[in-house]
């Protein structure tokens, strides 16, 4: 019965069950029975009224659960035992998916199409909470998570393995600098499984980052010292690792990778940012065009527009004689947006941080069409007034984090904007991750 709260007892070694002083201890095991799904990869519990976030675990099971945190007001557990499961639940794929090993994977225990359902019901969660909107509102938007092609594994297009002090690369613990050495991970991309990485010494590198573009590169990076150098791997000829898709490439690899996107090809530095789900580019431009529909002459903004991918491809919508201008602070993302959109005259590149670029009216409005994709953070209240201000006809928001995506859609609806339409993808698998794309639309004029 999901949604219950138990009384606290004592379970495992020594445990009698009798009642014990209020207030859970670190590293105790209790048996609750687990509520809802919650940001994070978590379910909520209570224990005495105790809120408890609950790691491995799937709504309306009965778990033994270890107290991993404390903090003012709730406390974090993993599931180590399944009293009573759920119908949802499966065995991991990856044997490090488990409490204590590796915290990349938040959701290997649950069957993939109800990944899709969890990671809805998170977003649904905080449109109501943080976001202000009624549930009829949400309803409304028909929300649902969408799955990319590929499957849930062998999709992570860009790895960075963690390096301890025995000089074993791996993953780190859930919110630990933790290292778990580790053989494979089954998420990365079969090119990057496919290398001798792991199961060999790093004794010099404090980490090592992989990338198998979509251009056909291969690329392995180490960092000493935050240094990074290109590796040649000993006994590893330099044109035998097969991209699935591509050309065989060389596995130490060029300073720059190429991707495939929006119908374009784009070049960028091997750390630069680029999505990680190999379809993830090209879903993300659909989504924004279908939404955003652009009309030949019409001007458009790119906000945290990295390399320009969606500056690109706006410009092949609006035409060559209407202006798109791209805002970027990164040095090496303005870099590659001025060098891949460098056929495209009308396209400006902008080096500022975004809200200094608005409120210094480095850029200024009116403007048709905006395309936002903020950091993790989100755009933030500055951001989206300024944004408003220019008098677009349409923005259309690209997030990585709900939370932060349902503040600001607090702060639109506040000025009399609406959220219009809401589509999720699943760019993630396995993970708590979910992408979201929305369309906002200014109030009906008088």
């Amino acid at each position: 019965m999901a949604g219950s709260e138990v009384g606290r007892s004592a379970v495992g070694a020594g445990g009698s069950g009798a009642e014990r002083r209020p207030g859970l201890e670190e590293a105790e095991r209790v048996e609750l029975t687990v509520d809802a799904v919650a940001p994070g990869g978590h379910c909520v519990a209570r224990v005495d009224g105790q809120v408890v976030f609950v790691r491995h675990a799937l709504p309306g099971e009965r778990v033994i659960a270890e107290v991993t945190e404390l903090h003012r007001g709730f406390a974090r557990a993993d599931a180590v035992e399944i009293v009573a499961a759920a119908p949802e639940r499966v065995t991991p794929p990856c044997p490090y998916a488990r409490p204590g090993g590796c915290g990349g994977c938040d959701l290997q225990h649950v069957a993939p199409a109800a990944q899709l359902g969890w990671k809805t019901a998170v977003v649904r969660e905080q449109l109501t909470r943080l976001g202000g909107l009624t549930d009829a509102e949400i309803d409304g938007l028909r929300v649902t998570v969408e799955p990319l092609p590929g499957g849930p594994l062998g999709w992570r297009s860009r790895v960075r393995y963690a390096v301890d002090a025995a000089g074993r690369a791996g993953l780190l613990k859930h919110r630990s600098h933790e290292v778990v050495p580790i053989d494979r991970c089954l998420i990365a991309h079969p090119a990057i499984q496919e290398l001798p990485l792991l199961g060999r010494p790093w004794p010099t590198a404090e980490s090592v980052e992989v990338v198998a573009s979509t251009g056909g590169d291969v690329v392995v990076t180490a960092l000493t010292d935050g240094v990074p150098t290109l590796v040649d791997l000993p006994g590893q000829p330099a044109t035998t690792v097969d991209v699935p898709g591509g050309p065989a490439a060389e596995v130490d690899g060029p300073a720059t990778v190429r991707e495939v996107a929006a119908g374009r090809n784009w070049t960028l530095p091997a750390g630069g940012f680029w999505q990680v789900h190999p379809a993830a580019a090209d879903t993300l431009v659909d989504a924004v065009l279908d939404l955003l529909a652009p009309q030949p002459g019409e001007s458009a903004w790119d906000l945290y527009g990295g390399a320009g991918l969606f500056a690109g491809a706006l410009a092949a919508r609006v035409g060559p004689d209407a202006r798109v201008t791209v805002v970027e602070s990164a040095a090496e993302g303005v870099a590659a947006a001025r060098r891949n959109l460098a056929d495209l005259s009308r396209v400006e590149v902008v080096a500022a941080r975004v809200e200094t670029a608005l409120a210094r009216r480095r850029i200024t409005g009116p403007v048709d069409l905006v395309v936002l994709d903020p950091p993790r953070t989100g755009a933030g209240a500055a951001v989206v007034r300024d944004m408003i201000a220019a008098d677009p006809r349409a923005i259309a928001y690209v997030a990585c984090d709900p939370a932060a995506f349902a503040r600001d859609v607090r702060t639109f609806t506040r000025a009399g904007w609406r959220l219009a339409a809401l589509r999720g993808y699943d760019l993630f698998p396995m993970t708590q991750h979910v992408e979201l794309v929305g369309l906002f639309l200014p109030p009906p004029a008088d």
